[in-house]
């Protein structure tokens, strides 16, 4: 069984209590159920599939291994919805508020013996969730976002386990890379009644550092010899062992961080000195049988898998703390990771409170990431009644919210409050969803441009507002990355598919974007706008890979398109596209373009080969959209539609590709105005 808590380590002695637990709802008098730990209450997985249960009861008795003697025994839980209260042996050890975020109890005061001990659980799942963090767990009475809320996952819903440790041990271990990223900067935190020395060693070297403690912090610099820089084209991981030495004993703790340094400069986001670009897909963390708990630790590694096949380089984990292994798979795969707390639905004191009370357990747990390049907040304003723009309080609660995180993480940009209108902000990010291709590239090129600085959000079936980029004068509309955090179509998946493209598209023409987040990457339960389904098998995209779409060269062709199968509408068999070429790699890139038909929908040609003849060069620097080149290419003899390829191919190779379904039956298409 995997370790649930691989940035802070102590698998050298832990003792995994998921499993079989007793259960009771908190109406029934006796102990007649079994529930598997740790899936939700509501889960089919969890054996019990109870539904708007406000209060139910844990039980297990738990045996202390003999080897643990003169340590101290301690309880972990790594999250539970919502509120909990922990006994051993009747004797309370812990009460804690909060469905996503971890707690501990030290639990040796109330064990009797060597024989069995038996721990209790008692959890408070409120129906009514509004003013508690509950992300996208649906609420009675509901949200204002209900209609992309999903079954209430509550209960215990992550692992449970015990650890030993000493009286006096390592509470925190804080590791972030050095300015000039070549050391690791080390902060300790050490609780207990004695006095101790901390040793650090660099594992894998002959690195080893000795740092007193005073008044219970630590504070160390370990040089790294021929550093090797953390990022997605080689994750590389450096991992910190931790000895504690007292009176009380050797605590011991391993932890892990990469070098690498994210920065806001200007207008673009930057990895190690070099231009990034986000290539983003979000991913809400939801599982068919298991609801907000991954089925198994290799599922939460295959979703990176599969965001990663599909092009992306970064995963916005949506609305959701989500397992710590989850970050620690981010971490080895070199997966950039967008994190953000649970959202609250109404606005009030104690909504503000509960949201914010999440900021510094996140930090804490996941800080030492070299995956997560960017922290959220708020979401759409939701817990702020979406009325940033109308009410000064809720202005200050976004910004109260950043100022706390960039506090306690200035290493990271931070968004207040993605989407919509922002307060205090380091990236200025939108999000824009539109049936329309030609609105839709209108918009987003008007919002570039700095013509525009707000744009349309529909609310309902008939209800349309717009939401301003900033809320308040102090909040700078230029200067800042501009990211289109949030996108996509359709209805059915070859409509979104044909959306991906396009739109995606559309955003590849402006250098001036810093990237974008498409909304998502598998269906869950009733919202069907993934790229998978639930259950996260391939859907009919209608010969479009995702891959293509969204690989570090692209082709951007220069067309409005009309429909899914009708991209152009031509009077003739013959037709010309415009191609452009967006390239975010380090060097510059060029060949020759080629293409090739086949019907409407077809899939692209696999080998370079199966593409005609040599078209015109084209070539490309990085981040700066290439000059147009002309396609010219005529329907095969019989056709009256098809799908033309694109393709450039650069020593024998295709570096990217897109394509065109060309229609010459000109009649209108109904309900669809290219130029609406």
């Amino acid at each position: 069984m995997e370790y649930p808590r691989p940035h802070f380590d102590r698998s050298h002695s832990w003792s995994s209590l998921n499993g079989e637990w007793d259960f009771r709802a908190d109406t029934e008098p006796d102990w007649n159920r079994t529930i598997t730990v740790p899936f939700a209450w509501e889960t089919p997985a969890s054996g019990i599939e109870a539904h708007w249960l406000p209060v139910a009861w844990y039980r297990r008795r738990i045996t202390i291994p003999a080897e643990w003697a003169g340590q101290r025994a301690v309880l972990h839980f790594g999250a539970v919805h919502h509120g909990a209260t922990v006994w051993v042996n009747d004797v309370e050890v812990v009460t804690h508020r909060g469905g996503y975020t971890p707690f501990e109890a030290d639990i040796t005061d109330a064990l009797r013996g060597d024989g069995p001990q038996e721990v209790v659980v008692r959890v408070s799942a409120p129906l009514d969730k509004r003013e508690l963090a509950h992300g996208k767990q649906r609420s009675i009475p509901r949200d204002d976002y209900d209609g992309v809320c999903f079954t209430p996952s509550s209960g215990i819903w992550q692992s449970v386990w015990l650890e030993a440790r000493p009286a006096t041990y390592v509470s925190a271990l804080k590791l972030r890379p050095s300015e000039g990223l070549d050391a690791i900067e080390v902060e300790a935190r050490v609780a207990g009644p004695s006095e101790s020395v901390l040793h650090l060693a660099l594992r894998g070297t002959d690195t080893t550092v000795e740092v007193p403690v005073a008044e219970g912090v630590a504070r160390a610099v370990i040089p790294v010899a021929g550093p090797r820089l953390w990022s997605p084209d080689d994750p590389h991981l450096y991992h910190v062992d931790a000895r504690l030495t007292s009176a009380d004993g050797t605590d011991e703790v391993a932890a892990y961080t990469g070098l690498r340094r994210v920065e806001v400069i200007g207008e673009d986001l930057y990895l190690n000195g070099r231009r990034l670009f986000v290539r983003g897909v979000l991913d809400q963390g939801y599982w068919p049988c298991t609801g907000i708990t991954a089925p198994d630790d290799a599922a939460l590694r295959r979703d990176i898998e599969l965001a990663a096949a599909a092009g992306y380089n970064l995963v916005r984990k949506h609305l959701k703390l989500e397992d710590p292994r989850f970050v620690h798979h981010a971490d080895v795969l070199g997966m950039l990771v967008w994190a953000e707390p649970a959202a609250t639905g109404r606005f009030s004191a104690e909504s503000v409170t509960a949201f914010e009370e999440q900021i510094a357990p996140m930090v804490e747990r996941d800080g030492n990431s070299p995956a997560i390049v960017i922290w959220g907040l708020y979401n759409e304003e939701w817990g702020l009644d979406w009325d940033i723009p109308g009410d000064p309080a809720k202005q200050q609660a976004a910004a109260q919210a950043y100022e706390l995180l960039k506090a306690l993480d200035p290493t990271r940009p931070a968004v207040d409050n993605s989407g919509w209108t922002h307060v205090r902000t380091d990236l200025l990010d939108w999000h824009y969803y539109d049936e329309s291709a030609a609105s839709w590239g209108r918009t987003v090129a008007a919002l570039l441009d700095g013509e525009q600085d707000d744009f349309p959000v529909r609310l309902g079936p008939d209800y349309v507002v717009r939401k301003k980029l900033a809320g308040v004068p102090s909040q700078p509309l230029r200067g800042l990355p501009n990211l289109n955090s949030e996108y996509g179509g359709g209805f059915t998946s070859v409509e979104r598919a044909w959306h991906l493209r396009w739109q995606t598209q559309e955003l590849r023409w402006h250098d001036r974007l810093a990237g974008y987040v498409y909304t998502e990457l598998y269906d869950i339960e009733h919202e069907s706008a993934g790229l998978l389904d639930f259950e996260r098998r391939a859907k009919d995209l209608a010969g479009v890979d995702p891959a293509d779409v969204n690989a570090e060269t692209t082709l951007v062709l220069d067309v409005v398109p009309v429909a899914p199968g009708r991209d152009l509408l031509s009077e003739s068999r013959e037709v010309t596209v415009p191609v452009h070429v967006s390239h975010h790699g380090a060097e510059p890139v060029n060949g020759h373009l080629h293409t090739a038909w086949t019907p409407v929908f077809g899939p692209a040609p696999t080998a370079p080969g199966a593409f005609g003849a040599e078209g015109p060069w084209i070539e490309a620097k990085p981040f700066v959209l290439s000059g147009p080149a002309e396609v010219g290419a005529a329907l095969p003899d019989g056709w009256t539609s098809g799908r033309l390829h694109i393709a450039l191919v650069s020593g024998g190779t295709v570096v990217a590709r897109s394509a065109v379904d060309v229609d010459t039956h000109t009649a209108p298409v109904i309900g669809d105005d290219p130029t609406a």
